[in-house]
């Protein structure tokens, strides 16, 4: 897909560069997550949203995009593709391209970013980061790339803070039930890609869940890491793994010798992780299972079981509306510690014995996941039992509303003048009130806290720090450093 970067916003911000009032000089505004109501999060979260994409969408977009695509193009070509557009759509001469032009020769996009490190994790209403024009001339260019930067970074946040609320959950119940804590890495794992809005979508999104775990379905997520952020440490991983089309392919009636050749030929050893709801997955939970026992406790390695229909919380704690001693009453952790048994952890919960496994993907929800972990606990189990493929159910439900973000103008100059400027529309609920003038941000009790209305000597002494000017990217933050950053206090 060809994207002509000027092209990439809103229609109405080609006419802004006329509007602003004579004498504009500079627009200064800043990202805020501005509400979390809508927010699918733990019932104790802590209104707080990981930051994090802002280093990504600098280099792939602010740099290469609009040097490969505009900048390195002829002028004469790139000026008239983008007056054809506007002529074509707004009406012939409604909005001049000389402008653009200017830009064209400039070489490079005038522009300051101060952030926040990434990984940290923002209060609702404080300011993530500012961006300024750093050319009078072109003051419009700060609001006019508004729309490309919130399009291609809301999702990420959004995601990374979903999955740090994944984490925590997991994390919970392996202190309630003694596991290892090594295990919660891989705990939750991304089987999102083929739900999302497309391959840069599911790359970011994908990159916002690697924060907070290693496993993950989402090749290009690993390398969207590994290209922006660094990663000489473990960025992601997998394991071989089936599907439908595979099991069917060996047909109902020999499902179990596809079992066998998977578990004895092809994978004698590692993890391989089986789809077992082909046909009857409380067949293979208590009939295959027996049938291949000594094949599956001779590898050295785990055969996972995937179920991938049904109520997830049912499938694998139990129903109990289910004939009582059912495979289905049972529940499938259950049925497995009967046939292969398990160990016992510091704190009394039972965990399925190394060579068996479960994995979930199918429409799991934070809250499902608690239910699931929670109903495991009741029942003895430990919550080594089984991991999540958290999905497009999670990471595409979701909008730009889901924290309110927003990028809006706080400050500007006129003909040398300051000016503050902020909105408060009295037909809104405040959540739409923005910050007003120049803005530091501070950390005071384990708390980002925003102040407004400061002066220029002020705004420099805050802990927003330049990380983008004039088409350069000025700090770079690894990956390690993010999580750190993000789960140092875990350790």
């Amino acid at each position: 897909m060809k994207i002509f970067p000027p092209h990439a916003t809103d229609f109405y911000k080609s006419g802004h560069v006329f509007q602003y009032a004579k004498g504009t000089e500079y627009v200064y505004s800043n990202w805020t997550c501005r509400s979390d109501r809508w927010a699918h999060v733990l019932p104790n979260f802590d209104h707080k949203v990981v930051f994090f994409g802002l280093q990504g969408v600098c280099q792939w977009l602010l740099i290469d995009l609009w040097k490969r695509e505009f900048f390195d193009r002829p002028k004469d070509e790139v000026v008239a593709y983008y007056k054809r557009r506007m002529d074509s759509s707004l009406g012939l001469g409604a909005v001049t391209v000389q402008h653009i032009a200017d830009l064209h020769d400039l070489g490079y996009l005038p522009v300051r970013i101060k952030a926040l490190p990434e990984g940290s994790r923002v209060d609702i209403r404080v300011p993530m980061f500012t961006i300024i024009n750093t050319e009078p001339k072109f003051f419009w260019v700060t609001n006019y790339i508004e729309t490309q930067l919130s399009a291609e970074l809301w999702k990420a946040m959004t995601s990374a803070t979903t999955a740090y609320e994944y984490r925590r959950l997991f994390d919970y119940y392996a202190e309630e039930t003694g596991i290892d804590k090594s295990f919660v890495q891989w705990q939750g794992h991304d089987f999102s890609f083929r739900g999302m809005s497309g391959i840069t979508d599911a790359s970011q999104s994908g990159a916002g869940h690697l924060l907070s775990f290693t496993g993950t379905d989402s090749i290009a997520a690993i390398d969207y890491l590994e290209n922006y952020y660094g990663g000489e440490e473990l960025i992601g991983g997998s394991v071989p793994a089936t599907e439908h089309s595979v099991m069917c392919m060996g047909g109902e009636g020999g499902e179990i010798e596809t079992f066998r050749r998977l578990i004895t030929e092809i994978y004698p050893s590692g993890i391989v992780s089986i789809v077992s709801d082909t046909w009857d997955f409380w067949q293979v939970l208590t009939e295959y299972t027996v049938t291949l026992k000594e094949e599956i406790l001779a590898r050295n390695g785990k055969v996972v079981f995937r179920p991938d229909s049904g109520d997830p919380v049912k499938i694998i704690v139990g129903d109990p509306d289910a004939p009582v001693g059912s495979p289905a009453y049972k529940g499938a952790v259950w049925c497995l510690w009967e046939i292969f048994g398990a160990t016992i952890t510091p704190t009394g919960y039972k965990t399925l014995d190394s060579h068996v496994g479960l994995i979930y993907g199918d429409s799991i929800s934070l809250e499902r996941a608690k239910t699931i972990l929670k109903g495991l606990e009741l029942k003895g189990f430990s919550s080594a039992n089984i991991v999540f493929g958290v999905g497009s159910f999670t990471y595409q439900y979701v909008s730009r509303d889901t924290f309110g973000t927003a990028i809006k103008a706080t400050w500007g100059q006129v003909n040398g003048e300051a000016r503050e400027l902020f909105k408060d529309p009295k037909t809104d609920n405040g959540i739409k009130k923005s910050a007003c003038g120049l803005i530091r941000v501070e950390k005071e009790n384990g708390h980002y806290v925003m102040h407004d209305h400061q002066t220029w000597e002020q705004e420099v002494q805050g802990l927003l720090a330049t990380v983008f000017e004039d088409g350069k990217l000025i700090r770079f933050q690894t990956l390690a450093d993010i999580r750190e950053r993000l789960h140092g206090d875990r350790k």
